[in-house]
């Protein structure tokens, strides 16, 4: 399937800083054949906040599956991790 803004999901990411949150979860979205397509981090103050692009037409889990992962993971880590699909995502921040 040709990546499309329906193919591509905003994930979220916000919590108190510490180790692992990264790699905890990027393992979600490799392990599901997530694409990442960009990504960024930043750290203010002990706050973490990171926003990753990602195609998930060849996702192994269809998007509430991997809405749920992502969650529990964010649980484990102790952080907020929130994905909605692009399109969604332009439609609410338009100007």
């Amino acid at each position: 399937m040709a990546e499309t803004s329906s193919s591509r999901v905003v994930i979220t990411v916000l919590g108190k800083n510490r180790p692992g949150i990264v790699a905890g979860v990027t393992c979600v979205l490799s392990e599901a054949s997530v694409d990442i397509r960009d990504i960024t981090q930043s750290i203010i103050e002990d706050i973490f906040t990171m926003t990753l692009i990602a195609d998930v037409s060849a996702s192994t889990l269809g998007f509430s599956e991997l809405q749920e992962a992502l969650s529990a993971k964010g649980d484990v880590l102790g952080v907020t991790v929130e994905m909605q699909r692009e399109d969604v995502f332009q439609f609410m921040y338009r100007l």
